[in-house]
């Protein structure tokens, strides 16, 4: 019996530790695994190095090492700024992009939410944004880039447009901007000056970390009511002893990641227009999903008409690759992607949708053996 070549296109969705995240990990479980609030020396060391990654976190980000917290992951963090702003503000309301990841969609649909469109790129409609922001608005979400279809949003834009609303209010009242740069952190520019946000999401499990990792930064200027109560931590936002061997990994995760991301996402770029070419060239009825120009680089989304994306996710992973319908926090959801509905898609093409994405150990060759993997279900 010969073996079946293994090929994963699901980096979105997790992706596999780095060894020297690993080694940066193991003393905090073994012989560093004291309580950072702990009075005695040993204890007092593990809260220095728990600072220093704190302060590598904030360096990436051009934010003070304060202005962040660590998280059990990225819907833990999305949780506490959509809930932890909205809950001081019972009169007020929130508005947030229709393609948004579910733990925003979810927290934000407690409250008095407003849903911004997108186009069928999956860019969100800046101008109609815009519109649904009124003098009781106190918090716009818009996520850094999908985790769909992988389209970057117009951070930038969006955060100039919430200036100018704060700066026309007669009355006061906090206008604050989140962004879920989950997906982006591999590739983009973090720093939260320069995107104009005020509390900016990160997760550690799509970033070659452990999962159950991440961070939320929340600017100084952020009022923000915390989810957890009890010892403090954290600046009294996340009570509880700190996981110190996961924001040692987190740290040490973000900073490879944004070390490498200009050389990798170089790479990523060649391979991705490679997947695109040999996909027209085999399979030409196929059709590709989101902007072209504004995307994550590991991306390729497609819709294949009257196919059913379950039936060749198995076929699929009955060839060795593992690819996927959708986000995998809906997977068990019946239901088509909400992102594609905002996108305009039919039910019949969403359910006809299939998300490949590369990461670091991608080759020219995987993709062949995708591709040809593909064309067989397909027959």
């Amino acid at each position: 019996m010969t073996n079946k070549t293994q090929v994963y296109l699901d980096y979105a969705a997790a992706t596999p530790m780095d060894g020297r995240v690993l080694a940066a990990m193991q003393p905090y479980y073994t012989d560093n695994f004291y309580n950072p609030s702990a009075t005695y020396l040993n204890a007092g060391n593990v809260a220095k190095d728990l600072q220093k990654a704190r302060e590598s976190t904030a360096r990436w980000l051009g934010a003070r090492p304060a202005e962040i917290l660590f998280t059990a992951g990225g819907t833990e963090a999305n949780n506490l700024a959509v809930q932890g702003i909205m809950r001081q503000y019972p009169d007020a309301n929130i508005v947030v992009s229709a393609i948004e990841h579910e733990s925003v969609l979810a927290s934000a649909a407690i409250f008095d939410c407003r849903i911004a469109p997108v186009n069928e790129k999956g860019v969100v409609d800046v101008e109609k944004l815009a519109d649904l922001i009124d003098d009781k608005t106190v918090l716009v979400s818009v996520m850094y880039a999908n985790n769909e279809v992988g389209t970057i949003q117009p951070i930038k834009d969006i955060a100039q447009i919430i200036k100018q609303k704060q700066s026309a209010r007669t009355q006061y009242l906090p206008l604050y901007f989140h962004t879920d740069a989950a997906q982006a952190a591999n590739y983009l520019d973090l720093h939260v000056s320069r995107l104009g946000v005020d509390l900016m999401t990160l997760n550690g499990g799509k970033i070659y970390g452990p999962k159950q990792s991440g961070a939320l930064f929340v600017g100084s200027q952020v009022e923000l009511q915390p989810l957890i109560y009890g010892g403090g931590q954290e600046r009294g936002l996340r009570s509880g002893t700190e996981n110190v061997a996961a924001a040692i990994g987190f740290s040490t995760a973000l900073e490879i990641a944004q070390t490498i991301r200009h050389e990798e996402t170089a790479r990523l770029q060649e391979l991705q227009d490679y997947f695109i070419r040999q996909l027209q060239e085999k399979i030409p009825r196929i059709i590709f999903n989101g902007s072209t120009k504004k995307r994550l680089p590991n991306n390729v989304h497609i819709t294949i008409p009257s196919a059913d994306n379950e039936r060749l996710i198995f076929q699929l992973d009955e060839s060795g690759i593992m690819a996927a319908a959708g986000s995998a926090c809906s997977a068990s959801n019946d239901e088509p992607s909400h992102v594609l509905r905002a996108m305009g898609f039919s039910d019949d093409d969403a359910r006809a949708s299939l998300r490949f994405t590369m990461g670091r150990a991608t080759t020219k060759r995987d993709i062949e053996h995708a591709v040809t993997a593909l064309q067989t279900a397909l027959t």
